[in-house]
Parts: structure tokens; sequence; C-alpha cells
């Protein structure tokens, strides 16, 4: 039996974040689409199955008992660091730090408080950007996983705002690749099931409308401007959603 999580190269105790990060990067320099070697093509497949089995609470929790009996499991326990950050993170109230334990207690298992710790961070600072104290490829990987708790939490309106920042990085510059149709699809699904009715008007027109830049192509277009007609009419502004119905029916019939 081989070791899973040395094939994705994540240490044995390594969060579901943790570990998502860690396929996707594999899986990029893998996949076969971007090599035609046989000997590669084996090592994706060897990924894909890793992945299966450590994402999968139930299969990990088999492999684990499986796998760890035969080994000297103490070894992968030990803490060799008595430091702890996170509680160095809790005592410092400066933007940085604060952002830094958001992705922290993202990859340890802390969701909650990492989801707490972004909204309390989002609403009483204006301008407060993750991405400001993060590499751009860290904020991406964590930035989605982020929005993926957000959304499991039904805060959509900070899902997309999150969600939005991280396709336009894509677009700038290439990153997540062979995944970028799952950030997509994940967005989409937002905009399109997730914000009529469930925040303020005003608030979801913003998204439509900005939804509109992010390349969704012609048909999730429409849909966008179909919300925004309904939407403008809610608030009494029949005019303008009488363009949007006319803009929408253009891209349908396109």
């Amino acid at each position: 039996m081989k070791d899973c999580y040395k094939i994705l190269g994540v240490r044995p105790g390594a969060t579901a974040a943790e570990i998502k990060r860690a396929y996707r990067q594999k899986a990029k320099l893998l996949h076969p689409d971007a090599s035609q070697n046989a000997a590669t093509t084996e090592e994706f497949r060897e990924v894909v199955k890793a992945y299966e089995i450590l994402s999968d609470a139930k299969q990990r929790s088999l492999f684990d008992e499986s796998f760890f009996m035969k080994m000297a499991g103490t070894r992968y326990n030990k803490t060799t660091n008595s430091f702890d950050y996170r509680k160095w993170l809790l005592k410092r109230t400066d933007e940085e730090s604060r952002a830094k334990l958001i992705f922290f207690d993202l990859m340890h298992n802390n969701e909650d408080e990492a989801v707490s710790e972004f909204k309390r961070m989002s609403t009483n600072h204006a301008n407060f950007r993750l991405s400001k104290w993060f590499t751009r490829e860290n904020f991406m990987d964590y930035g989605f996983i982020l929005s993926e708790e957000l959304v499991l939490r039904q805060e959509y309106y900070d899902a997309f705002i999150l969600l939005e920042q991280i396709i336009r990085m894509e677009y700038s510059f290439s990153y997540f690749r062979l995944f970028f149709p799952e950030v997509m699809e994940l967005t989409a699904s937002i905009l399109k099931n997730h914000l009529e009715g469930k925040i303020p008007d005003e608030l979801a027109l913003d998204c439509w409308e900005r939804a509109l830049e992010l390349g969704f192509g012609k048909s999730n277009d429409a849909k966008f401007l179909q919300k925004m007609a309904a939407a403008y009419k809610r608030m009494g502004d029949f005019s303008t959603a009488r363009i949007c119905e006319e803009e929408a029916l253009r891209l349908s019939n396109k």
C-alpha cells in the first residue's frame, strides 16, 4: 500500500484545505493535457487516487488505520516546536496578523474561526483585503478554499467578492489553469442561485453587474441580466429593467 500523504506531499495530519491545495498543485504539473510522458501519466493517476482517499473522511480513516498501524505512528504526532504561532497571532491586532490568522485557522481545522474573523475584519475595516498580505498563489489557493467555506455558511455576498478577486487574478496571470472551471462554476452558482432574495437587491445588482465583466459567456450573462431586470422592477425602476431585458434578449438570440 502506497503512502497517500507522501504522494500528495503533505503531512499525515494535513487538513482538508492542505490536501486540496496539494492536489491542485500536483495535478497541474502532472495532468495528461500538460504532459505526454507515460511515467508522468501514471504518477497523475496515483495523485488522483491519493486525493480521492484523503478527501473522503471515511476512506481516509480506513487508510490511516490500516497504513499507520504498520509504522511507528508516534513520530507523526510529535510537536518539535513549542512556539504557539496561533496564540501569538491572536494577541496581535494589526491587519497583517489578523489576515494571517484567518488563513492559519483555515488550514488547521478551525474553519468556523477563520470565517468569523474574516467577516469581522471585512465588516469593521472598509479597506481590508487578504490579498495584500500574501503571495498571489497563496491568496488564490487559500482564498478559494475560504470562499467554499463562506458558501457552506450561506455568506454568498462575501464569497462572491472573494471569488471575483481570484477570477481577475487568473485572467491577468494563469495560475489555476485546469482547475479554473471549478472556480467559475462555484461563482456562477452563487450568482444564479444564491443572491436573489437572500441579500438586498442593491448588493445583488452590484454582483450581477460586475459579473458581466468576468467572462461567463452570453448564456450566463443573459441570465444575470434577467435577474437584474427583476430586481430593478422590485425597486420600481422599470426603464432600467426594460434595458436589461432587451440586452438579455439580444444575448439569448445570439
